[in-house]
């Protein structure tokens, strides 16, 4: 039995939990630049004509949400420099309010919170080649973004708007958890996952296939946080994606050995980490 996952896995779909449907469109249509797939009452799911990314399932009353496990952000990584000048440009023309950004030397990233809190990484990774090392160890860190950099991309030409392009990923889904050392024990022993490095006695970061990373994993919600309330609005599953069903089953296998319960549906599954947080994992 494998004790790691395949090196192609990679993040999937997320879903979340938000007060009010048709506000949460405009905000992911008309800012963001996703499109709108399908819609079934108060679900709607978003991304590109290749891939869905998004899912958003409305909950009326539901509040956002501080202090508990959960959503950090999810991760939306575009193609090229170029298509991180013109989601930039088109934010500063729409005056959409930024958290911030930052450069981790192996990718240049935006930050923002939607109208129900959830926040959002909208991020462009350098060339694996153009990555650093010290003693075997990936670099990453939080330089200045350069803004002009960026946005000279575009040759000073004027960017229309447009949806983000096809080829646009999930990239990573950083989440808040209860205890960083049982988090990173689960999601490399258990899931499979590969340490990338840790970030301080706080966060910490894994992947497959030695990508930057994944998953995120923080105490920054506070250590021994409790799960978001029903009636928040929070993060609802995210998904890991991996190669096949075999795949799948040596995942099974995994979680059963480490006592997780999970739940078996044809060539997916379902569990939950030790904060609460559901996976699912699908045979892609």
């Amino acid at each position: 039995m494998s004790t790691k996952l395949p090196l192609n896995a990679h993040m999937g779909r997320v879903a979340l939990s938000v007060a009010d449907l048709g506000r949460s469109l405009a905000y992911y249509q008309e800012r963001i630049g996703l499109q709108l797939l399908r819609s079934d009452g108060a679900v709607a799911v978003l991304g590109t004509p290749e891939r869905e990314l998004l899912h958003l399932q409305e909950q009326p009353g539901a509040h956002p949400t501080r202090g508990t496990t959960g959503l950090y952000h999810f991760a939306l990584l575009l193609p090229s420099r170029l298509d991180l000048a013109k989601r930039l440009r088109h934010l500063i023309d729409t005056e959409t309010r930024l958290d911030g950004a930052a450069d981790h030397n192996v990718s240049e990233a935006l930050y923002l919170t939607d109208p129900d809190g959830h926040g959002i990484e909208i991020y462009r990774d350098r060339p694996r080649s153009q990555w650093q090392y010290a003693n075997g160890a990936l670099k990453m860190g939080t330089d200045a973004f350069d803004v002009n950099g960026v946005l000279a991309e575009l040759n000073g030409k004027i960017s229309d708007f447009s949806p983000m392009p096809d080829q646009t990923v999930m990239g990573h889904v950083h989440l808040h958890v209860r205890q960083l050392n049982e988090a990173l024990d689960f999601y490399t022993k258990a899931v499979g996952f590969d340490l990338i490095m840790r970030y301080g006695p706080s966060a910490g970061f894994v992947s497959a296939g030695g990508y930057h990373h994944h998953l995120g994993l923080n105490t920054w919600a506070g250590v021994g946080a409790l799960p978001a309330p029903n009636e928040t609005a929070r993060l609802l599953w995210y998904e890991i994606v991996v190669g096949d069903e075999t795949a799948v089953s040596e995942l099974e296998a995994r979680l059963k050995n480490a006592g997780v319960v999970a739940e078996r549906n044809g060539r997916s599954l379902q569990f939950q980490d030790p904060s609460a947080n559901t996976v699912h994992v699908i045979a892609g």
